[in-house]
């Protein structure tokens, strides 16, 4: 099971820094256990959201040639919880690293102007090619970034 956590891309400054979204929805099934009667998001998939917004960074940067892979959490810090109904506001923002082989990037989740969870993180690129359909992907992006409404 794959689960897509970012549902709409705001904003997308290449090779920076990238803004998005994400709806909890009740019936997402990783509610159903956690917790049962009182659901909240794991906290591991407001981190699984920021990762995936430092893969779409990396493709509409690279043209859709590249894709991060997480290698590192260098820090997690959880602020509280979000519940159905919630938007959670995603923000990433790559860090400048020495090694030129690596990439960085802190991240930030709040709901309603309050913050959730911030996360520091790095890994490699890799060839999109590689895991996924490039043009399915820009089709995605196209989708998540609401470009074909704009057309």
């Amino acid at each position: 099971m794959r689960y897509l956590l970012v549902d709409r891309i705001i904003e997308c400054k290449a090779g920076e820094n990238i803004q998005g979204i994400k709806n909890v929805a009740l019936s997402e099934d990783f509610l159903e256990y956690h917790f049962p009667k009182n659901p909240i998001m794991p906290g591991v998939l407001l981190l699984e959201a920021l990762i995936q917004l430092a893969g779409w960074l990396e493709a509409s940067s690279s043209d859709f040639q590249n894709w991060f892979l997480l290698e590192r959490v260098e820090r997690c810090m959880f602020y509280g919880f979000a519940f159905p109904g919630d938007t959670v506001a995603l923000e990433l923002r790559r860090q400048l690293k020495t090694d030129l082989n690596v990439k960085a990037f802190s991240g930030l989740c709040s709901v309603n102007g309050k913050k959730k969870m911030s996360a520091e993180f790095s890994g490699s690129i890799i060839a999109l090619a590689e895991i996924e359909d490039v043009e399915e992907q820009r089709r995605l992006f196209r989708f998540l970034t609401r470009a074909e409404a704009a057309k």
